[in-house]
């Protein structure tokens, strides 16, 4: 089979060991990289490591096992796809991070080969690598920038005591295309499921003064314990949100639920959906009362499901 190799460039004006430290640390890879919606360390060694991606491509949910190599002093991180999602065959590369002048260079340098050599799965892998690739180093230029402006991020929780257990609980999340019946901020919602634990979900909530906006997400499920999820399609006032459900029970059977989330707010949005004179103080009250208000809600009524059923 043939492998075809591509290289995307990027410059920052941010130290190069920073640069480094955002790409070797994968679990900031959520809320840097756009495509990227979980990513677990399955076996870390002293160099080198094994983790498994969710991530979108061309639009779609996929999953794959990568090994990576790290080299903290020469500022280089390669990788290589152990198990790819057709119609990828196969997918390596590197992470080159080098100095130029007062700001960094990064490269990412990539080789593949599509399933059987089929044009149109080639077509269909240079299309995502390119997208990808030109997003990913956007987004760590992006980063580089917020890493000051902690203003814009905010992250909080909720949680909930249930007497029931954490499979019923987890259920209740789990089956969001029921949520339209069960949860009254939800209009509409459609669940898509092709790979098992993967999930695209498309949804219109309803806001407090009864007009709705839609969202969709990219969720990853861990049955029983949790649901990882990452917006794809988001409201005016967020540029990320990302988040869990999870669900933890006592030796007496009682679960501890609880929604996470992540934001990063969009300053430029404010007080076109705010009004005039709003500013990043009223945008983080108002994103942690409507976040957290629908979580609560959920997690009542899930508690509610739960309880019944113990």
């Amino acid at each position: 089979m043939t492998q075809h190799e591509v290289e995307h460039t990027i410059t920052v004006d941010a130290p190069a060991a920073e640069v480094y430290r955002l790409i070797a640390e994968v679990e900031n890879w959520p809320l840097i990289f756009p495509p990227c919606v979980h990513v677990d360390v399955v076996e870390r060694g002293s160099s080198d490591e094994r983790i498994r991606i969710r991530a979108t491509a061309n639009g779609e949910p996929k999953s794959w096992t990568s090994r990576r190599e790290l080299d903290p002093d020469k500022l280089r991180i390669g990788f290589a796809q152990e198990v790819s999602a057709p119609p990828v065959a196969a997918m390596g590369g590197t992470w080159v991070i080098e100095e130029e002048g007062a700001g960094t260079r990064i490269r990412l340098l990539h080789h593949y080969r599509a399933v059987d050599d089929d044009p149109a799965g080639l077509a269909w892998i240079d299309e995502a690598v390119d997208r990808n690739s030109r997003s990913e180093l956007a987004a760590l230029k992006v980063s580089m920038e917020r890493v000051t402006d902690t203003a814009l991020t905010l992250s909080f929780a909720d949680s909930v005591r249930i007497d029931g257990s954490a499979k019923d609980v987890y259920d209740f999340v789990n089956e969001a295309q029921a949520w339209q019946e069960r949860l009254p901020h939800v209009a509409k919602v459609d669940l898509r499921e092709d790979t098992p634990g993967l999930q695209v979900l498309r949804m219109d909530t309803r806001t407090a003064d009864g007009a709705t906006h839609t969202t969709e997400s990219v969720r990853v499920c861990f049955p029983h314990h949790k649901i990882a999820y990452k917006q794809t399609t988001l409201p005016a006032l967020l540029q990320l949100h990302t988040g869990y459900w999870e669900f933890t029970e006592d030796a007496d059977g009682v679960t501890t639920a609880t929604s996470q989330h992540t934001v990063i707010l969009d300053p430029d949005n404010i007080t076109a959906v705010l009004g005039a004179g709003a500013g990043v103080e009223q945008a983080r009250v108002f994103i942690r009362g409507a976040l957290g208000g629908n979580s609560r809600a959920t997690l009542g009524l899930a508690k509610a499901y739960a309880e019944v059923r113990r």
